[in-house]
């Protein structure tokens, strides 16, 4: 059964609902046990972090880049890269602000190249992109075109219960789903 662990960082609870939307996504293959992990408390999570077959990293864009409490849990993670301890596993990630664009790719490209010092092998949301064309909508799944990870936007005076909308949280469900295959697959391949 393979097992994967979404750990991430929310502010204002926006990035919460989209990790839950990724949890939902992972969880929806038989077979996977998912586990939410909120970076203020992954100190008595690390354990769980080891053992997973893939690691989903999700925070709100923050000033063009990751929110400072996630970039913490990052540098925490030093002593499991001197070891090399998540090397193999899959990954991706997810993240949030209030703008269409926010220099949201940014925090994925942070994310991905943090996998990649980890040794992790990256998996993207396999999505075209949405809401491109004159018959696009705001509805469309992927609808703020990103191949590198999920993308969603909240705003900025809409409470979680609104926000991110629809469309974005079916993009992290997704994402969830494509992981939790891409795992599956992928310990198929080393056994």
């Amino acid at each position: 059964m393979p097992s994967i662990a979404i750990v991430y960082h929310s502010g204002y609870g926006h990035t919460a609902k989209q990790a839950e939307a990724v949890a939902r996504g992972a969880g929806s293959v038989a077979g996977t046990e998912t586990h939410l992990i909120s970076v203020a408390d992954v100190e008595t999570q690390w354990d769980r972090l080891a053992k997973a077959d893939a690691l989903i990293f999700g925070a709100p864009t923050y000033m063009g880049s990751l929110s400072a409490p996630f970039k913490a849990f990052m540098d925490a993670s030093s002593k499991v890269w001197f070891g090399m301890g998540w090397k193999d596993k899959i990954a991706a990630g997810f993240t949030n602000s209030a703008s269409q664009s926010g220099d949201k790719l940014n925090s994925l490209i942070q994310l991905a190249v943090f996998a990649a010092q980890h040794g992790m092998v990256w998996v993207g949301t396999g999505l075209m992109p949405g809401n491109n064309s004159s018959k696009g909508s705001v509805e469309d799944i992927n609808r703020l075109g990103s191949f590198l990870g999920a993308m969603a936007q909240s705003n900025s005076d809409a409470p979680p219960e609104q926000a991110p909308p629809p469309a974005d949280l079916k993009t992290a469900e997704l994402l969830g789903e494509r992981v939790a295959k891409a795992a599956i697959r992928w310990g198929a391949a080393g056994k």
